[in-house]
This record gives C-alpha cells, structure tokens and sequence, in this order.
C-alpha cells in the first residue's frame, strides 16, 4: 500500500488524474491502476471467497479520452489472474450496476471509468456488486490490498475477454419499463406527439435519444451533443452548472420543444428543461420526481441532502409527504433511505440537489436515465390531457434570490477549523437580530432569516472533499442577500485561515 494510492480515494470512488497538465501530473498510471485491479481481486477473495477462474467482471467507460486505455490495464490484470471480462465499451455507470443484474451478463463486478462532470484530464473508477455501489470502507480496503500477491491455483489459466452491448439492453429496459407503466403494448409509441431533445453534453448519454425516446415515437429533433467526445467542446457535462442548463434551455425553446433532458457525463445524473425554457434542476427537479413519487406512494417519506430549500419542504408536506434533510453525499442519502426503510419507514426516494436521485422500486440507484424514464412515462400520460409533467410544479414556490459561497481554509488542519468555525458562527447567529438557528439540522448550521433580512434561510457547512466552507443563503425578497452578506462580514472577517474574498 502507498500513500500515493490512498490519495486517489474519493469517497466510494477513485478519482484522479490520467492526463498531464501544468498544474498537476498524472496519478492514473499503467502502475496505479494494475495496482488497483490487483486489490480488487484480493479484496473480492476475501469477501466472496470465489476463486479468480469463477469471476466475472464487466468494464465500461464514459467518453473520456483515457477510458479505452485505462479498461486495457484493468483487462490485462484480471485475465493474467483467470477472470473472465466482460468488454461493455461505451457505457454509463447505472448500466455497469445492471450488468450485475441482467441475465445475459450475471457479472459478480461491474466497473464503471468515469470522473462524472470534472474536466477532461481526470478520470476514475466506480464499483458495483449485485448489491449495489461499493462503500467508502470497500475502497479503502481495495487500496489497502492493493500491494498483496494474488494468491492464485498453481494450474490457473488466462482468462477470456468477451464483448457485449450492455448499453443497448439497457436501453431497451428502459423503453419496456415505460410501456409497462403506461399500460401499453411492446410496440405501441406513446410518445408520438411529443417533442424531447437530449443533451448529453458530449458524455455517454446520447443513447437516450436514438435508443430510448424514439422507439417510443418522440421527435427528438434539435438534440444536441450526442457524439461522445472526452474533450467537451461545448459545456461542462453537468446538470448543475448554469452555462450547461442555459444551453439545454435555449435548445428547447428554440426547437418548441415540450421537454429537454441533460445529463452529465456517465448519466447517472439528470435534469429537465420544460416548453418555457425554465430549468427543472435541483430543488424544482426534487419537488418534480416527488410528486410523481408520492402520486404512486402516497405520504411516503423522500430523503434530500442538507441544502434544500424551505419551499421545497412546504411544497412535499402539502402533498402529504415528508421530509427527511440528511448529512451531503449521494452515499449518505442513499444509504439514509435504505436505513429507514429498514427501521420500517416508508422511503421511495433519495435524493441530493446536484442531480443524484435513487428510487426504491430501482435498487436505490442513482440513476439518471431511469429518473428521466419516470418523467418520461409521466409527461406521456398527462399529454392526453395536454397537459405536461412540469405542470406538477405550478405550486412550487421559488425563491427571488439565492447564492453560494466557498470559503477556502488555509490550514493544513481545515477540518478542524472548520467545525470550531461552525461553532462558532451558530453563537453568533443566536445573538444576532434577524437570525433563528434550526436546531435540528443534521449538518453545518441552517438559520431562518427574518426581518430586517427578508424572509429566507441560510445554511454554513463543511465541503464533502475539499477544505472549504460553504455558505448557501436563499431569500424570497430582492436585494436583501447583499445586506445579510454586509452584516456576516462582522462574523467572517474576524476569522483567521479563513480566506474570505468571495464575501
């Protein structure tokens, strides 16, 4: 084990970089990545307790540049051990988590090569079991094991490489399940009258269009960024980035469109644009999936990150749902909601703001073309009446202004400071006019703002995995977040190793 290797941990993946820049040199080496692909053996042995020649492993990649070379070095490790691989090509992360599932694939691994939205010089690795993702201690135990010989029969033999289209089954999954939602035949084309475009950003998601919405009969005329291409030549492949959503929006309302769909690179992320151009992501995307959720379930509970939006709360509450506002991490929230179901609440979905969203009746997968399929099947069903799925939102109530700001720890002991820091400013708030702090808040610190602020929230907490802070405040009255930003500068400024410019 090396420090090196441990550094590529990012949560319940591994991210790092594969191509040289000036700023940073590549740690997904020919060396590191056989080195992982050695742990993992190790670490399924020792878990599974199958032998390499009785393992089967599928591998697909994203349109990053480096994906086919970094599947090669995964390839040749797991053959020289006697497993068999399974070659997906182009694929997307929900369809690796699948090919543990699908008949004709029964993989006891999938491994998916993937950085999601970050910038064409990294990449990374996920991991699946029939399970599901692999949790954060699993990485760490894969690179733990990763500098132990493999323990393997003196008459092992090379393993086999097969190549199978995963994406297509999945795609054709995908279709039957929406049919089966409707109620309709394996040939009917429910979305005949609809008109959809797909956004994928230049990612893997493009499948969704020529695959999915058109054998259903949509138009998907005016797509765009189809063609996978690693250097993202047109927007970040991000569902919660501007310029990406800006891009789908003026897409839709240029080709009358009746819906939009983007996803980010691997698409197990998506959001949605409706006929007006108006983005349906982050806390209008969880109010859309949750009422079409609580339709078929009804008061169940839906699990969301800690930065959601009081309208939201509001919002699921007079459907007749709740709440649960859990600690950032789509491993966090997915796990939340299996917890509950586990302690006999009813949980049908969790999900992040970034996008993540899992639904029970889908293993509790964060699934983006599944998330969008749901919407699918929806927006079909309410155009009898010529109506649309993002009308289930009319009642939403939007904030009139709302802004985030990262502060940067400069201390090798962020995390430290950082919640001393956190500590601190819930002191403040408490003797400070116009602030009530929310005692329940399961992460950082979350405030109502009152007069003389406007009317709002606002929520300070630790960064997943960088040393920051972040601040994310929401007011339903303009130019009021300028005041409150004047009045937290008494607070922020007296702070040390607490860079502060962005206020």
């Amino acid at each position: 084990m090396t420090t090196n290797l441990l550094s590529l941990q990012n949560g319940s993946d591994i991210r790092g970089f594969a191509i040289d820049t000036e700023q940073n040199s590549k740690n997904l080496t020919v060396e590191t990545i056989k080195s992982i692909a050695n742990g993992l053996i190790n670490w399924w042995s020792d878990k599974d307790g199958s032998k390499p020649a009785q393992t089967v492993i599928t591998i697909g990649h994203d349109s990053r540049l480096t994906g086919p070379v970094i599947k090669g070095w995964l390839t040749e490790v797991f053959t020289e051990a006697g497993l068999t691989v399974i070659d997906a090509g182009m694929a997307t992360t929900p369809a690796l988590f699948m090919s543990t599932q699908y008949d004709d694939f029964k993989s006891d691994i999938g491994i998916m090569i993937t950085a999601s939205h970050l910038p064409m010089e990294y990449n990374g690795l996920k991991f699946f079991t029939e399970k599901g993702g692999l949790e954060h201690e699993d990485i760490e135990s894969i690179l733990t094991l990763a500098d132990q010989p493999l323990n393997l029969p003196a008459d092992s033999k090379k393993g086999q490489v097969e190549q199978k289209d995963l994406l297509s089954i999945y795609a054709a999954d995908l279709v039957t399940n929406i049919r089966k939602v409707l109620n309709v035949s394996e040939t009917d084309q429910p979305l005949l009258d609809r008109k959809i475009i797909v956004d994928a950003g230049n990612g893997a998601g493009g499948f969704f269009a020529e695959k999915v919405l058109q054998p259903l009969g949509a138009n998907t005329d005016g797509s765009q960024f189809l063609n996978p291409d690693g250097t993202f030549p047109n927007h970040e492949p991000n569902p919660d980035n501007k310029e990406a959503m800006k891009s789908i929006s003026d897409a839709v309302l240029k080709n009358s469109a009746d819906l939009g769909i983007i996803f980010d690179t691997d698409v197990d992320r998506s959001a949605i644009v409706n006929r007006r151009g108006q983005s349906i992501n982050r806390n209008s995307l969880i109010g859309l999936i949750g009422a079409i959720i609580l339709e078929e379930n009804p008061g169940t509970t839906i699990v969301t990150n800690s930065p959601v939006s009081d309208h939201l709360i509001t919002f699921i509450e007079n459907k007749h749902g709740k709440v649960d506002r859990y600690i950032s991490g789509y491993r966090n929230v997915i796990n939340r909601g299996i917890e509950l179901n586990k302690q006999g609440i009813d949980c049908d979905l969790a999900i992040e703001t970034s996008g993540h969203a899992a639904i029970r009746e889908n293993f509790f997968l964060d699934d983006g073309a599944y998330l969008a399929a749901k919407i699918i099947a929806k927006e079909a069903e309410m155009a009898k009446d010529g109506r649309s799925v993002t009308d289930l939102i009319d009642t939403l109530g939007q904030p009139a202004e709302t802004e985030e700001i990262r502060f940067v720890i400069e201390t090798p002991a962020y995390r430290d400071i950082g919640m001393d820091i956190l500590n601190r400013f819930a002191l403040w708030l408490k003797e400070t006019d116009g602030f009530a702090v929310v005692e329940d808040n399961l992460e950082g610190i979350r405030s109502q703002i009152r007069s003389p602020y406007g009317h709002g929230w606002l929520l300070l907490r630790m960064s997943l995995h960088e040393p920051k802070l972040v601040l994310q405040i929401e007011n339903d009255e303009e130019a009021m977040i300028p005041l409150i930003k004047e009045q937290l500068k008494a607070f922020f400024y007296s702070i040390e190793d607490l860079n502060t410019s962005k206020l």
